[in-house]
């Protein structure tokens, strides 16, 4: 058993893997790292159990979480595959209307309209990030996968690709804060629009220790008693709808 599956298991350090998505999350340079799923989890442990952060891009998050490497990842969507390798926490925290959107260079001609329109372009997409169905079950797009937004949106402003897809709403905060051109992109008139949730995901392993059963007592109390909105709010994002919560 590694290292880390010994220590979660003992109750004594819960490992909680940070990518750099800023606003959400933010790794430094010198890997000190901060952000909302350490600001959740910091939150429900209190001082009961210690929180180690683990830099590391989405992609490895993701299969470190499903090797049990870490026991956290967090603003994740819900998705068959992932539910298979993985337990979601309840409620999700981060619940928006919102739409999958395609970003285009500004002045490049780019028309989409409707979703065949996407077959003859490159499209760059975060790796181990989840969409919506269709657009990730489709093999026949050309999907050019990169280590985050912020490099999908500077591919497409050096015309290394045609398009980037994100969550509107997350995708335009994140750029205010990472300083990106965002009046240099124009968006496609074809979106894919639903409610995204963002959740909380621990490791199989780490969900059968009694730190974990802790972790998601707290935080549906925390969302009950509306602790947890008063924690999301200073990264803009909405209370947790009420039928979350039942």
């Amino acid at each position: 058993m590694c290292a880390m599956c010994s220590a979660s298991a003992e109750h004594q350090m819960i490992h909680v893997a940070v990518d750099h998505a800023p606003p959400y999350s933010k790794v430094g340079s010198d890997g000190d790292s901060s952000g909302l799923i350490l600001d959740i989890t910091r939150a429900a442990v209190a001082d009961k159990y210690h929180i180690r952060p683990v830099p590391c891009p989405l992609s490895r998050c993701i299969r470190m979480l499903e090797q049990g490497d870490v026991d956290i990842v967090g603003g994740l969507i819900k998705t068959p595959q992932r539910e298979a390798n993985m337990v979601f926490v309840e409620p999700p925290y981060m619940a928006l209307s919102s739409s999958f959107v395609f970003y285009a260079k500004k002045g490049s001609n780019m028309t989409v309209n409707r979703f065949e329109d996407l077959y003859d372009k490159r499209i760059a997409v975060m790796r181990g990030a989840a969409f919506f169905e269709r657009f990730d079950k489709d093999s026949k797009l050309s999907k050019v996968e990169v280590t985050s937004e912020q490099v999908a949106f500077d591919l497409v402003l050096k015309d290394r690709v045609d398009l980037a897809i994100a969550v509107e709403d997350t995708a335009e905060v994140a750029m205010k804060v990472l300083k990106q051109p965002i009046s240099q992109l124009e968006k496609m008139d074809y979106r894919f629009t639903n409610v995204i949730y963002g959740y909380m995901a621990i490791s199989k392993d780490f969900a059968q220790s009694e730190a974990a059963q802790h972790l998601r007592d707290a935080i549906m109390e925390m969302a009950k008693s509306k602790q947890l909105d008063k924690i999301i709010t200073p990264y803009a994002l909405p209370p947790i709808p009420e039928h979350l919560l039942q």
